[in-house]
């Protein structure tokens, strides 16, 4: 079963909780997990005076989606920021060029399961979430969140991301804040979760 997790960041927050998703896949039995980056498309004087050259040099070494990465898998795992309560311009110019995958009905049946980021706690990470499962419906495919049999989404003694919709961390201003561990934990969950979802769709 070919699990991919396709993801836009631009300071490592996303990428992050990226590994942690891919983490959780793996856990299921027979899951070939991989992960994808959606190509940048500023340019990187803009990218260098946002100060995010240096963060990308983190995970440069993730090779770049493109629309077979998609019509491989069994299970898509979509990671992206917020900006402004939807999905970044990105993730949106990548996906504005699955009009070919849509036509052959190439991801009809697939698993896809979403997670993202937003600088405060209440930065619109469900309305990007919600918004983006619009795409996946479009595609066919199953929508997988995150279930509160996830106990950590349930967490109140800290501050954390994580939503029924997805796994979700909050960056704070500045991007000081780098994913927590029980956010983390939430990601992973949701990787073994989604993938399992997958596995008994495929009749493993």
């Amino acid at each position: 079963m070919k699990v991919n997790v396709v993801f836009y960041s631009l300071y490592g927050h996303v990428y992050r909780m990226a590994e942690a998703v891919a983490e959780g896949a793996r856990e299921v039995k027979g899951a070939e997990v991989s992960l994808y980056q959606v190509p940048e498309t500023l340019p990187a004087e803009i990218v260098a005076k946002m100060g995010a050259t240096e963060a990308k040099k983190g995970f440069a070494h993730v090779p770049a989606a493109d629309m077979p990465q998609l019509a491989e898998a069994d299970c898509i795992f979509f990671g992206t920021p917020t900006r402004f309560g939807m999905m970044t311009a990105q993730m949106r110019t990548f996906l504005d060029r699955t009009g070919q995958l849509w036509s052959k009905g190439a991801l009809v049946g697939k698993v896809g399961s979403v997670f993202t980021s937003s600088s405060t706690q209440h930065g619109g990470q469900e309305s990007t979430i919600l918004s983006f499962h619009t795409t996946l419906l479009h595609h066919g495919m199953v929508v997988v969140g995150c279930p509160y049999s996830e106990k950590r989404l349930s967490e109140a003694g800290e501050m954390s991301g994580g939503t029924p919709y997805g796994a979700s961390t909050i960056a704070g201003p500045g991007g000081s804040r780098f994913p927590s561990e029980n956010e983390l934990a939430i990601a992973r969950y949701q990787g073994r979760f989604a993938a399992t979802i997958a596995a008994k769709l495929a009749g493993r």
